[in-house]
């Protein structure tokens, strides 16, 4: 790591570097010098993302554009210039290195402890939105291709299906059919950005709790961290993604779907962070935001279906079965979701006064 770290701009002699976070892409390291100062240095996995200069420049570009924006240097990311200036440093082969300063006085939770955390989380991610209303989004590179791009998910899940090389389709007969039962609605958020009626945004794309990072005395959020996936996309997703996750009543692969819904409470707190901090939404933006809940699980569902018939090979299985018993909770969240809809409807309605 010596010989990594020395191609940055660091403040003092390093003294420590070990293994940090509970991060699963990058390899990250905590690094602490003799000058006191402390920052986190980042192995960039590049098999989960091909174009690191891509990457990098949507990383450069975004931080310092937040930076603009903001009142204390903890609520941003900060990149530390290698010493020819660059954001990140090339060994030649195929390591890509990069520094942040380390947000100092901070928390970041795997999951909420109470509400208020997940309150603080909505207010994080909508803040996030808000900062970079007036940043380009055509700008930024795809640093993965239709990520979110719901009708290409689905295409690839019929394509799979067709194919069936296992002979697993007729264990998810029923599963199938509801997923295919809903593709029109899986195209509803690419359908009105077509045809204009939504902005093209930064978005992050992973809008998960232990992305942000809280005061460690007030609790109150920082900063929003991991922009590996800042890409164009609709803040519906980002929205959509939070709740899918956040407001589920169970775990992600409970095989008791009894137990698997969507909590109108948590939808409601988290609604009232998000749209707290973002107020200056279109019209058409209120009502995707509902729409990027059922459109996040069911493309998640569908994703995790595909994985299942094409024999496991994109997500990590620990049974067999696991990624079947994945696609039946967001299956599940996404029927609760419609039989709740005009309450969230009404939710979302109700914050924009």
């Amino acid at each position: 790591m010596q010989e990594v770290l020395k191609n940055f701009k660091l403040e003092g002699q390093v003294t420590l570097c070990e293994p940090y976070g509970c991060g699963h892409i990058n390899r990250t390291y905590l690094v602490v010098t003799d000058s006191g100062k402390r920052y986190i240095l980042q192995g960039i996995n590049t098999v989960a993302f091909k174009d690191v200069p891509g990457l990098m420049e949507n990383i450069g570009a975004v931080t310092r554009h937040l930076q603009k924006k903001v009142k204390s240097e903890r609520e941003c990311l900060h990149l530390v210039p290698t010493l020819e200036g660059a954001d990140y440093w090339h060994d030649g082969k195929d390591g890509y290195w990069r520094v942040y300063d380390f947000v100092e006085g901070s928390i970041c939770l795997q999951s909420p402890e109470t509400p208020e955390d997940f309150y603080q989380s909505a207010v994080a991610f909508g803040t996030f939105q808000r900062q970079l209303e007036d940043f380009p989004a055509e700008t930024l590179h795809e640093t993965i291709v239709n990520f979110h791009n719901t009708p290409d998910r689905y295409a690839k899940f019929k394509a799979v299906l067709a194919q069936d090389k296992l002979g697993r389709a007729k264990d998810a007969a029923y599963e199938i059919e509801e997923f295919l039962k809903r593709e029109e609605d899986g195209s509803t958020l690419m359908n009105m950005l077509r045809a204009g009626k939504l902005p093209l945004r930064a978005t992050h794309n992973d809008t998960k709790l232990n992305n942000v990072m809280l005061d460690a005395e007030t609790r109150n959020p920082l900063c929003v961290i991991d922009l590996d996936t800042v890409m164009p996309g609709l803040m519906a997703y980002d929205f959509g993604d939070s709740i899918r996750f956040g407001a589920a009543t169970a775990a992600e692969d409970e095989t008791d779907l009894s137990k698997v819904s969507m909590s109108l409470e948590l939808f409601e707190t988290f609604a009232r962070g998000f749209i707290s901090a973002c107020p200056e939404l279109t019209e058409e933006e209120y009502i995707s935001l509902a729409w990027g809940a059922r459109t996040m699980t069911l493309e998640c569902g569908v994703r995790f279906l595909t994985d299942y018939l094409d024999g496991d090979n994109y997500f990590a299985i620990h049974r067999p079965g696991h990624n079947l018993d994945r696609c039946r909770t967001q299956l599940k969240m996404v029927q609760d979701m419609e039989g709740k809809w005009e309450q969230m409807l009404e939710i979302i309605r109700g914050l924009r006064r």
